[in-house]
């Protein structure tokens, strides 16, 4: 089933995996919450990033999901476009070229995995949403 802007309104948990080529491995859990702006949706994640043998980092992001599915970071620029039945999407952020791909199979869960490479980046991050239960 096609997923719309709507779908993805109100309050979910996430898990997010990050491997870098070289190994090294980073956990975030956190919320992410979706709210109406507009005829827009406001993404808010908030969470805490753990790596072997440091302090907990708290981390943030925010991004416009717009008609259509698009995405923008919050400084307005245009980041991706969701299938809206899940696949492949991509962004080229010079100079680095971000792979992804959205699995929508066992809505209300879903899967954004990020294959990135660059001069200086190369990691795979896989992000796994699931509605927040009342």
């Amino acid at each position: 089933m096609a997923r719309r802007l709507a779908d993805f309104e109100g309050v979910w948990v996430f898990e997010r995996r990050i491997v870098h080529a070289d190994g090294q491995e980073a956990r975030v859990t956190g919320r992410a919450v979706w709210s109406r702006e507009g005829a827009a949706l406001a993404c808010e994640e908030a969470g805490e990033m753990r790596l072997p043998g440091a302090v907990p980092l708290r981390v943030t992001r925010r991004y416009r999901w717009e008609a259509g599915l698009r995405v923008h970071f919050e400084d307005g620029r245009f980041f991706h476009a969701v299938p809206p039945e899940g696949g492949e999407t991509g962004h080229w952020c010079d100079p680095d070229q971000y792979d992804g791909s959205y699995d929508f199979s066992r809505w209300p869960e879903f899967t954004v995995t990020w294959r990135v490479r660059g001069p200086r980046k190369d990691y795979r991050m896989a992000t796994t949403y699931r509605r927040q239960e009342a």
